[in-house]
């Protein structure tokens, strides 16, 4: 049965958004800093021979140049100031978190509260600038070596990473402003608007094939319907969940005797979201960016990398497949669902799982459960992301219909959605509040009376 709060949010109208004052100024503030991140996209680096680019994008945006569109919403095809996008801090982002489970230091400092989650960010920043750095710096000789500039030489080279990293360091700024006193999750919306707002080309790019005979209407038609597919999986399973019972003990405070109750503990099938995808996507980027705009000075060993490591190739397929898993189990049981930190909560918390003791015996329960759980929730992703991966290598069609890019765009918009349903039902909740106090005053407010005398 339907606790009182689902009943709630289940009858929340989207007309109270009207009355939601504070609400609607957290959608304009989050709206505003988007569109000052889509303007910035259009911002040039300057010395780059934008001719030369356009040609250069237009060749490769059927391989790796789509993909580093979808992540930098087509900055990096105009290559502008914002061309590095935010993955720079999302890779430093992961590892630090990696690295908290890890090194003991890093997870004695987690605990500490505010002030240890200070010092993880400012280490944080700290890898997104040297991160950012070095892959500027690959970019800008790349460029060079692509005959992409106007007058290559050191102050290039120089301008460019001093403009990209500043790019990047300014879209992690703006994450955190959109996170803090906007709606939803700043990054993600950062990486969500650049992907919706490069669909409609991507979309005109799809059907001019279809008009020009490269692809037949039944392959148009198939794709759509594996698009729309593909969105009703993920959304599936993005909300599907497997619930442990949790039982409390009585217990006595004071006088009373408390009874106990009965709660569960939710796991979702995939605990790690779309960071496995993104972070093996990430991997793959690195060696073939700087590849990419090198052209015809690309080494033999990389030339080799690229035959086999490829998009499409068997092995890229296998390594991101790979890569998948690793980072669903990595980030699983170190970051998101720490199975040990979860047992030792419920023990405090006098909370244990019928026919299982608290301790040893729960922790092994949870990692019998949760490894099968991941299990399947590894396997979804990786057909996700790779079964529009083959389809896209064999027919040529535009990166945006790649599963990465559906997952994220499903996922991001689920999690902003279900903000503002918290924020709507916080506000018909302050306006209980508020009505059952003034009823209070309307009652009490007549004369009191005095004391009667016997």
């Amino acid at each position: 049965m339907a606790s009182a709060a689902e009943q709630m949010a289940a009858n929340t109208s989207w007309a109270a958004l009207v009355k939601a004052t504070d609400l609607r100024r957290r959608i304009f503030f989050a709206l505003g800093l988007l569109i000052v991140y889509r303007i910035g996209t259009y911002i040039p680096v300057p010395g780059i021979d934008g001719i030369a680019l356009r040609e250069f994008m237009d060749d490769a945006a059927t391989g790796i140049g789509g993909m580093l569109n979808m992540f930098t919403g087509g900055a990096i095809s105009r290559m502008g100031i914002f061309a590095l996008g935010i993955m720079p801090y999302i890779s430093a982002a992961i590892i630090v978190q990696l690295m908290t489970a890890m090194v003991p230091s890093l997870a004695q400092l987690k605990k500490e509260g505010e002030t240890g989650r200070k010092k993880i960010n400012q280490y944080t920043r700290y890898g997104t600038v040297f991160l950012a750095t070095f892959q500027a710096y690959g970019l800008a000789v790349s460029l060079e070596a692509g005959d992409l500039v106007t007058d290559p030489g050191w102050f290039f080279r120089i301008s460019c990473v001093i403009t990209l990293v500043g790019g990047t360091m300014f879209l992690m700024w703006l994450g955190e402003q959109i996170t803090a006193r906007g709606i939803g999750n700043g990054i993600s919306l950062i990486i969500f608007v650049g992907i919706i707002a490069e669909i409609p080309a991507a979309l005109a790019q799809f059907f001019s094939q279809g008009r020009s005979g490269a692809l037949s209407p039944a392959v148009i038609i198939g794709v759509l319907i594996m698009v729309v597919l593909v969105i009703g999986f993920v959304v599936f399973m993005e909300r599907a969940l497997r619930k442990i019972t949790i039982q409390y003990p009585r217990r006595q405070v004071g006088m009373k005797v408390y009874d106990g109750g009965a709660s569960h503990l939710p796991i979702k099938v995939n605990p790690a979201g779309v960071i496995p995808a993104i972070f093996a996507s990430s991997l793959l980027l690195l060696p073939v960016t700087v590849s990419t705009f090198s052209g015809a000075q690309t080494g033999p060993v990389m030339s080799t990398v690229l035959a086999y490591f490829g998009p499409g190739q068997p092995l890229y397929l296998l390594f991101f497949t790979a890569m998948i898993v690793f980072f669903t189990f990595f980030y699983t049981f170190n970051v998101s669902f720490k199975i040990d930190d979860v047992a030792e909560n419920l023990k405090n918390q006098n909370g244990f799982i019928p026919g299982i003791r608290p301790g040893k015996r729960t922790e092994e329960y949870l990692e019998y459960v949760v490894n099968r759980i991941v299990t399947v929730g590894a396997i979804y992703l990786a057909a996700v992301c790779l079964l529009p991966e083959i389809l896209r290598g064999q027919l040529a069609i535009p990166f945006y219909f790649g599963g990465t890019s559906v997952l994220i765009v499903v996922a991001v918009t689920m999690d902003t959605i279900n903000q503002v349903q918290s924020h709507l039902l916080a506000h018909q909740y302050e306006g209980l509040l508020e009505r059952s106090q003034l009823r209070g005053k309307k009652r009490g407010s007549g004369p009191k009376k005095g004391p009667s005398r016997r």
